[in-house]
C-alpha cells in the first residue's frame, strides 16, 4: 500500500506531518540547552537560551564568545552555540578541529591556547552538540547548573565544565580557570539564565484530570483547525462557514441553557405558581 493510497489528497498528508515536523524542530532547537529536575514535588526547569529581561539571547554572549586568561593560558567558549568572532579572534598554530587557521575558533564551542615553545598552540575542548547539563548542587537546585562539553581528539580526550551560577543581579564573566585533568578545564560564570523556573510547586502537579483536560483541548483544537482547513481548501468554503458543524456550535449555548433549566426544575420540583394538569374544580 502506497502513501498516495493512504492519503488521497495532499492536504490530509500535510495535516498529519505538520505536528511531527514542528515537534522535531522544537526539540532539536531546545533540547541541548534545557534541564529539568524534580525534587520535593517541585519541578525546576532551566532553559539557557530562553530570553529574559535584559538578556534577549539568554546565556549566549552577545560578543559571540566568553574569554578567560590565566597564567598564559587563554580559553574561549560559547554556550549552546558555536563561537563567532567579530573582534579579538584567536591566533593559533594548530586550529584544524575548530575552523582552521583562517576561521580559528568558529568551528567549535570551546578552544584553549597554551604557550608551547613560545607559540600559542590551540586545542579544541568541545562542541555544542556534545554538551550536557547537571546541577551544581543536587541538594540546592537553585544554585545553578554546570555545562559540560567534550572532544575526543587523536591524542587527547579534552573537556570543559562551565558552572553557571544563578545571579539575578546581572552577569559576571569567567575570572578563574582550573586544569582538573590532563586536558580537562573548569571555569565559572554568574548569569540570570542559571536560575531555575519552578513550574509546579504545589501538590503533585496537574494530576490525571489536568492531563486529561489538556489532551481534550488539544484534540478539540486539531479538530477545529483540520476541519476548517479541509473546508477552506477542498470545499472552497469562505467566511465563518469554514468552522465545521457551525450549526451545532451556534445552538450549543441554547441547548446547554435548556438542559440546565430542566435539571433545576427536576430537583426543585414545581414552582410556587405552577398549576397542575388536573386541578380541583368546585361546582
Amino acid at each position: 500500500m502506497t502513501i498516495a493510497a493512504i492519503f488521497p489528497n495532499r492536504l490530509s498528508l500535510i495535516l498529519v506531518l505538520l505536528p511531527l515536523i514542528f515537534t522535531t524542530i522544537f526539540r532539536s532547537a531546545n533540547a541541548t540547552c534545557q534541564l529539568s529536575f524534580e525534587q520535593n514535588n517541585k519541578l525546576y526547569n532551566y532553559s539557557l537560551t530562553a530570553p529574559i529581561r535584559n538578556f534577549p539571547h539568554g546565556i549566549l554572549s552577545e560578543d559571540g564568545f566568553y574569554k578567560v586568561a590565566v597564567n598564559g593560558t587563554v580559553l574561549w567558549f560559547q554556550l549552546c552555540d558555536a563561537m563567532i568572532f567579530n573582534h579579538d579572534p584567536p591566533t593559533c598554530i594548530d586550529c584544524r578541529d575548530c575552523g582552521g587557521n583562517s576561521r580559528c575558533g568558529m568551528g567549535c564551542s570551546a578552544l584553549v591556547a597554551n604557550i608551547i615553545g613560545g607559540y600559542p598552540v590551540c586545542t579544541t575542548l568541545g562542541y555544542s552538540s556534545s554538551t550536557f547539563f547537571e546541577l551544581i548542587d543536587k541538594k540546592d537546585p537553585l544554585k545553578g547548573i554546570t555545562a559540560k562539553m567534550s572532544y575526543r581528539g587523536p591524542k587527547l580526550n579534552c573537556s570543559l565544565a562551565v558552572s553557571i551560577v544563578c545571579d539575578t543581579n546581572g552577569v559576571q564573566g569567567p575570572r578563574t580557570l582550573e586544569l582538573v585533568g590532563t586536558c580537562a578545564y573548569a571555569t565559572e560564570i554568574h548569569h540570570p539564565s542559571g536560575c531555575a523556573v519552578i513550574i509546579s510547586s504545589h501538590g503533585q502537579g496537574m494530576g490525571w484530570f489536568g492531563t486529561m483536560m489538556i489532551i481534550i483541548l488539544c484534540l478539540f483544537g486539531i479538530y477545529l483547525l483540520g476541519g476548517a482547513a479541509y473546508r477552506y481548501f477542498s470545499l472552497g468554503i469562505r467566511g465563518i462557514d469554514i468552522i465545521p458543524n457551525l450549526e451545532f456550535w451556534a445552538s450549543l449555548p441554547h441547548t446547554l441553557q435548556s438542559m440546565f433549566l430542566s435539571l433545576v426544575r427536576r430537583f426543585r420540583g414545581p414552582s410556587h405558581g405552577h398549576r397542575s394538569t388536573y386541578s380541583p374544580v368546585n361546582f
